[in-house]
């Protein structure tokens, strides 16, 4: 057996490349792994913790006006965004420590530069030290795509949303997927006039219609302006430093901050990759098969990188997948099907398995139950805002095929309920089970 410096050399230390790090090394395998910027990856760095940080901190603005029709006497409240902002910053650096703690604790040496592949079992460091290794993980993620337009160079994506100095009183936010949804809906929250714009006329393609177009009118109600069949033309900084932005079928926009949210790219470029002989798809992402495995028996990839399903969960249980099979000898293959997802848009949506007209593509025929109603806190606080729970069942064995719902707290009530429609059950196994009342979660067992 040929002698390398390492049995594994992870290059990207995210949720994937720091889970596969640390079960491989569990397993007993001698892993180094390389990190250009920061150990947590998009995820604890620059995406899902301190975004969800930003959306518990707008939930405030409603809550505190809520809070005077339960008896609370609650003042005008202004809001300081470098607050939260730092305070956001500091559990991201403390995140970052915890990670980092974690690798050095499972005996994972940890390289603070940027590496490349330079061969079938060899990195590359930008000091220019070459590093031997049995296996090789690409775990690099990826990173939002820009539009190739005129003044593209003044917009912002959510990698610097973050560390905004201060908060802008216009927004335009580029997309209509849950990034661009999640940010329209803090910036909202926050004070700002927010417009968003989309290429088509659908957003959060992808999820059940009812819910996508129930949380689009609410969030019209609560002064979201949408711009639909809109591409951009151009940005142009003015004298005052406000943008003019110029779309299609649409006036030119002034604002104060333009967020591009148009989706993400596999971070490849760069990467020796291709010379190496790993085969890319047409976006750039690496072409696995389904234990991980490149076109080059000794490189293997996960997480955001391969472009499957771009969800940390996801990238996590790649990662455990690669090191329980590769150096733990239990061969494991990652199950795809009934996956969750949620986007924390305000209010948030969730939903799991087919939607509507996917079951009706998939199996023809199917029953749908719905629950359309108002939280009980909602009705307290004099806020028409209704919630809609929604399960699609196949028609004759009443299995649930879906589930989804809008409304408060639906993330946390999904995340149990997707254990129901992993498992198989039926809308007779939901209507068997006693309500919990009052809570909004009963309503998933009394769906009519």
């Amino acid at each position: 057996m040929a002698d390398y410096d390492y049995d594994l050399f992870v290059i990207g230390a995210g949720s994937g490349g720091v889970r596969a790090s640390r079960v491989a090394a569990a397993h007993g395998a001698k892993v180094a792994i390389a990190e250009e910027y920061r150990v947590g990856g998009t995820c604890v760095i620059r995406g899902c913790v301190p975004k969800k940080l930003l959306v518990y901190g707008a939930h405030f603005a409603e809550d505190l006006k809520d809070a005077r029709r339960f008896g609370w006497n609650v003042p005008d409240c202004d809001f300081d965004w470098a607050v939260l902002r730092d305070n956001v910053l500091a559990e991201v650096d403390r995140l970052n420590g915890a990670y980092t703690h974690t690798l050095d604790n499972h005996g994972v040496e940890i390289v603070h530069e940027r590496a490349t592949v330079s061969g079938p079992h060899e990195v590359t460091l930008a000091s220019g030290k070459t590093i031997t290794a049995g296996k090789i993980l690409i775990a690099v993620g990826a990173r939002p795509a820009v539009p190739n337009c005129p003044g593209s160079e003044h917009g912002i994506t959510s990698n610097e949303v973050f560390h905004l100095d201060a908060l802008p009183k216009r927004v335009l936010i580029a997309g209509a997927g849950y990034i661009a949804n999640e940010f329209a809906g803090i910036f909202n929250e926050f004070g700002s006039k927010v417009t968003l714009i989309n290429r088509s006329d659908v957003i959060l393609r992808g999820y059940d219609e009812q819910i996508r177009d129930r949380l689009l009118q609410i969030s019209m109600t609560k002064g979201i302006d949408f711009r639909f069949h809109a591409e951009f033309r151009g940005i142009e900084k003015q004298a005052d430093g406000s943008l003019k932005v110029s779309m299609t079928n649409h006036e030119p926009l002034e604002v104060d901050l333009v967020l591009f949210a148009t989706g993400r790219v596999p971070n490849t470029e760069g990467l020796g990759l291709a010379e190496a002989g790993v085969e890319l798809d047409a976006k750039g992402a690496i072409v696995v098969g389904a234990d991980n495995r490149s076109s080059v028996d000794s490189i293997y990839a996960v997480g955001d990188v391969t472009n499957r399903v771009q969800l940390t969960p996801v990238a996590i249980r790649e990662g455990q997948a690669f090191a329980d099979t590769v150096f733990g000898n239990k061969p494991t293959i990652v199950d795809y099907s009934c996956i969750p997802a949620a986007v924390f848009s305000h209010p948030p949506i969730a939903g799991v398995g087919l939607t509507e007209g996917q079951a009706k593509q998939k199996y023809g025929s199917v029953r749908v139950y719905t629950s359309d109603f108002r939280a009980m806190k909602n009705v307290l606080a004099n806020r028409n805002e209704r919630a809609l729970y929604k399960m699609v069942c196949e028609a004759d064995s009443g299995k649930v095929l879906g589930l989804h719902m809008i409304g408060p707290d639906a993330p946390e009530i999904l995340q149990a309920a997707a254990i129901a429609v992993k498992a198989g059950l039926t809308k007779a196994d939901f209507d068997q089970t006693v309500a919990l009342h009052p809570s909004m979660a009963e309503e998933l067992v009394l769906m009519k």
